[in-house]
Parts: structure tokens; C-alpha cells; sequence
């Protein structure tokens, strides 16, 4: 068999081959504790549920438009109108079966061969996958512990050349937690409208904010134009294996993400999106719990890591992971995370699953119970103990 030269530049999200290795192990008998996945530990709304079930009795079983059913795309403009603070209309608005398929379609309808993308190094695995599997040029900003894994600005400004196509921002952030301020989004905004780019605004994390509030590039002057806003259901409301996500754009933009959804998917499941109505307009006070629940687990491992020798640990602002430093170890990233997961049964990605600028660190989801945490973490002190013993 002969594939195409772009399957071999396509990669991966190493989150399921590990979940796949630690399932191995569990299936042995052994006892893994799971911080690997990135999904809260909880269970859908049940109001969400019911609203489902009631759309697949009453016949909600058949193909939608493409770019999704109008009262969904309705309830999510009136969502991103409020919380944004810019006008949005449906025809802006794509559903698709969970975000990735906004930041695949959006890097495929603008980056080409002979452009650059500019995007968060470690971030999110696929933004690289994708920019490579287009033909288009990666260019990595580094995101530095001592920046609280916040973009330089300036260094970013730097990379900026005629050939820049799109710039890719998430905040809060996977893998790190860091949230970008006020006043770097201003500097990116400016040097869009300044470089005539776009922008792939991640920002399913945007709930997940442990201080202040969130911030939106798209509400700058100007940038509603220039921004993609890439947001869903899977962390907020626990809602990850429904599948449902959305993307904001321009509606020229989204007239062709759409006919990329024809192409592919057809369509997001109908059901699936009556389930997202009752997420967005019905009541919340378990959105909110589940946040509270993150920023207590926050403080346990972040409190918990800081105190083993050889690792340390910037408390993250948003989202639900810990990127801490394990350099003091004496080890590189992959080789401690198969050591934690085949020593002390804890399932842990290593940076570089994010990127080359995430070696000496490990990614810990912390979307797991206290209890579990306090287990992981009297593992990982052991494991690291031992390794010190030589």
C-alpha cells in the first residue's frame, strides 16, 4: 500500500496511547491511578441527559444541515454574544462532533504551502499535526516556567513575517494551565490587524478559571473579524464523549467550514445537539460545582508536588492540569512518565507528548477524586525517593 506523503506527517494525541497502556496494565491486575486523560471525572448533567432521550423518542434521528440545527446555533450565538461581548449571529456559528474538528477545518481552510503558522510550544498535539499535514510551516512560540508558561509577546511578535497565516492562542491553556492577560492579547490583536492574519482562538477552557475572568481576543476592536473562537461542551458540562463542539467565525469563513463538515461528517449528531440547548440555556449550579471541585483538587497536587524533592510546580490559573518540572530527578520527560506509570501505577503524560519546549516536565490531569490525588501523589514521592537511592 502507497499512502499519500501527508499521512506521514500527521500525528498524534498521545493521551489515548497511554490510557490504552494503563488500561493494559489494569486488565494484569495492577492498580492505576489515571491522570493522564483530559476529561472531568464527573457525570453529565442529568438534565442534559433527559433532554437527549426526550430528542430520540420524539424522532430526532435524522440528518441535520451541516453546519448544525438553528436553535443550537442560535442558543450558542446568544452564549457567545453574552460572554464575549460582540455581536454574533447563527449564520457564524459551525456545530461540529467535538472541537478538533474546528482547528482541523480552520487549519485546512487557511494554511497551505508556503505559509506559517504560529502556535503555543507545548500546546495542544494536534495544532502541529495539523499545520504539518497541510503543508504549511509550524512555528513554535516557547511557553517558559518562568513565564508562567504565558507566550513571551515580544518573541512572539518577532516570528511574525508576510508569510504568517494564522496564529493559534488557547487560554487557559492545555498543557500548562496559564491564562494569557489583557494586555497580550491587546499586542496580538494589534499585530493581526497590523499583519493582516487570523486567528484560532482555543478556548474550550474558557469556564475553567480558578481567578479573575476570562478574555476574549474576538472582543477587541476590530478582531471579531479576524478570530475563529473554538469552544464546546466536553469540559464544562462533562460532555466529552457526546461529542459536540462549535466554532465562531466570520460567515464567509463558516460557509466553508460548513461545506468541510459535508465533506467529512455530514453532520453532527441531532440528538447530541439538543442535549447542547439544555446545556447553554438550562441551569448550571453543577458547572459551577465542578469548577469549585477543580480549584480544591488544584491546591492538593500543586501543594502535594511542590513538596517532593527534584519537582516543582507552577500553580495553574485555568483548566485542569499541572505541568510540573521534573528535571531534579535526573530524568528526561518520557522516560519518568513510563517509569511512574510502570513503577508506581500513575498514568502521567510526558511533556514532549506537547511539543519539544515541553522536555523536563510531565502533565498531570487533575480531574480525578482527592483521594485519588493524595494516592498519586504518596506514589510519585516514593517513586522519586527510589530513584534518588539510586
Amino acid at each position: 500500500m502507497q499512502l499519500a506523503a501527508c499521512m506521514g506527517r500527521l500525528g498524534t494525541e498521545t493521551a489515548f496511547e497511554v490510557l490504552a497502556r494503563a488500561k493494559a496494565l489494569e486488565a494484569q491486575g495492577r492498580d492505576i491511578i489515571h491522570l493522564e486523560i483530559g476529561e472531568p471525572d464527573f457525570t453529565t448533567p442529568s438534565h442534559i441527559i433527559e433532554s437527549a432521550v426526550a430528542a430520540l423518542r420524539r424522532g430526532e434521528t435524522h440528518y441535520t444541515p451541516s453546519a448544525g440545527i438553528l436553535p443550537l446555533r442560535e442558543a450558542i450565538a446568544e452564549e457567545i454574544s453574552r460572554t464575549r461581548g460582540i455581536p454574533v449571529s447563527p449564520d457564524e456559528v459551525v456545530v461540529t462532533p467535538g472541537g478538533k474538528p474546528i482547528m482541523f477545518f480552520s487549519i485546512i481552510a487557511l494554511a497551505e504551502p508556503g505559509t506559517e503558522v504560529i502556535y503555543p510550544n507545548p500546546g495542544f498535539p494536534i495544532y502541529e499535526s495539523m499545520i504539518n499535514f497541510t503543508g504549511a510551516t509550524p512555528v513554535p512560540v516557547p511557553l517558559r516556567e518562568e513565564k508562567d508558561f504565558c507566550f513571551d509577546v515580544q518573541e512572539l511578535l518577532d516570528k511574525i513575517t508576510p508569510k504568517t497565516r494564522l496564529v493559534i492562542i488557547n487560554s487557559p491553556q492545555n498543557p500548562t494551565g496559564s491564562a494569557l492577560s489583557l494586555d497580550d492579547l491587546r499586542a496580538i490583536a494589534e499585530a493581526a490587524q497590523r499583519h493582516d492574519f487570523m486567528i484560532l482562538s482555543d478556548e474550550i477552557y474558557s469556564r475553567i478559571l480558578y481567578e479573575g475572568e476570562h478574555h476574549s481576543i474576538s472582543a477587541f476592536p476590530g478582531m471579531k473579524e479576524r478570530t475563529i473562537i473554538l469552544d464546546g461542551f466536553s469540559k464544562t458540562y462533562a460532555m466529552t464523549g457526546w461529542r459536540l463542539g462549535y466554532g465562531v467565525m466570520p460567515a464567509a469563513l463558516a460557509t466553508h467550514i460548513g461545506r468541510l463538515m459535508t465533506n467529512s461528517n455530514s453532520c453532527t449528531a441531532s440528538s447530541t445537539q439538543y442535549a447542547g440547548i439544555q446545556a447553554l440555556r438550562g441551569p448550571q449550579d453543577e458547572a459551577y460545582q465542578m469548577v469549585a471541585a477543580f480549584k480544591e483538587r488544584r491546591e492538593v497536587i500543586v501543594d502535594g508536588l511542590n513538596k517532593i524533592p527534584g519537582i516543582r510546580c507552577v500553580q495553574p490559573k485555568g483548566a485542569f492540569y499541572a505541568f510540573p518540572n521534573i528535571t531534579g530527578t535526573g530524568m528526561k520527560s518520557k522516560m519518568f512518565a513510563d517509569y511512574l506509570l510502570d513503577t508506581a501505577g500513575v498514568a502521567a503524560l510526558s511533556g514532549t507528548s506537547f511539543g519539544a519546549y515541553g522536555e523536563g516536565y510531565v502533565r498531570l490531569s487533575y480531574a480525578n477524586s482527592v483521594e485519588n490525588l493524595r494516592r498519586a501523589l504518596e506514589r510519585i514521592t516514593d517513586a522519586v525517593a527510589a530513584l534518588r537511592k539510586g
